[in-house]
């Protein structure tokens, strides 16, 4: 797998909202304890530790609560670096992702990416949705956003590209009623290996309860390398699986 751009921190809601997607506290809070082969760590431990060994169990946060320095926008159509409609923000020490300047969605999947690489480590983002669905949504894309792991470098996607070649952690708010998992599985480009067999389908449900409406979910991934990668929700182990590849089929995969 390439190691570069371990995600897109998140993955603009898909058409989810006039609304936003809301982040806070240790929105992709890297676990240093985890870490391994990453360019960050020894940023961290140069900047905050001043030794040559950051200290086991400390988490890092990627976002500053401030503005979006360190990360990168990426939003269909648009140039690798423009910020469309000012569609990532940060306001009240939130990253808020939303459609609000937009007239419809049209296919506009926008993601935003951090600067560093990563290998071994475990990854927190604490989100909720909030608000309606803009006009022209795909009734699948509901308050649906996503961590991307293992993800293709921005620099070279295509500029109408939908969305970057990773393993994707699908976060979902669930609906009114029936059963909505999150933190499922979606592979963009790839394939994992799941209860010893190759999986090529594209997503996999995990075995995590429906959260409704407005509430704060703090979604934790574990990543071994290409090796494991598990799923949690709010504590609670809910997806594993293992190998991580390309998927020899997919175009942009491929490149």
């Amino acid at each position: 797998m390439r190691q570069h751009w371990a995600h897109r921190s998140v993955r603009q809601g898909v058409g989810d909202c006039q609304s936003d997607l809301h982040l806070r506290g240790a929105l992709a809070g890297v676990h240093k304890g985890m870490q391994m082969i990453s360019k960050i760590a020894l940023l961290v431990c140069f900047s905050f530790c001043q030794d040559s060994v950051a200290a086991e169990g400390e988490w890092v946060s990627l976002f500053n609560g401030k503005n979006l320095e360190g990360w990168t926008v990426k939003i269909k159509g648009q140039p690798l670096g423009k910020n469309f409609k000012n569609t990532f923000r940060v306001k009240d020490g939130l990253m808020k992702v939303g459609y609000v300047g937009y007239k419809e969605f049209d296919r506009q999947f926008g993601h935003i990416f951090y600067k560093d690489s990563f290998s071994h480590y475990r990854i927190r983002v604490e989100h909720r949705f909030v608000g309606k669905q803009i006009k022209g949504g795909p009734g699948w894309a509901l308050r649906n956003s996503g961590i991307m792991l293992h993800c293709q470098d921005p620099k070279t996607m295509g500029l109408n590209q939908d969305f970057p070649v990773s393993i994707e952690v699908q976060l979902l708010g669930g609906a009114a009623t029936g059963k909505r998992t999150t933190a499922n599985l979606c592979t963009p480009g790839t394939n994992v290996v799941m209860d010893g067999k190759l999986q090529t389908r594209h997503c996999f449900s995990s075995k995590s309860k429906t959260y409704r409406g407005d509430q704060w979910v703090t979604v934790d991934v574990e990543v071994r390398g290409g090796e494991v990668i598990k799923h949690f929700v709010n504590g609670n182990e809910v997806m594993n699986y293992t190998k991580p590849q390309y998927d020899p089929h997919d175009a942009d995969a491929k490149k």
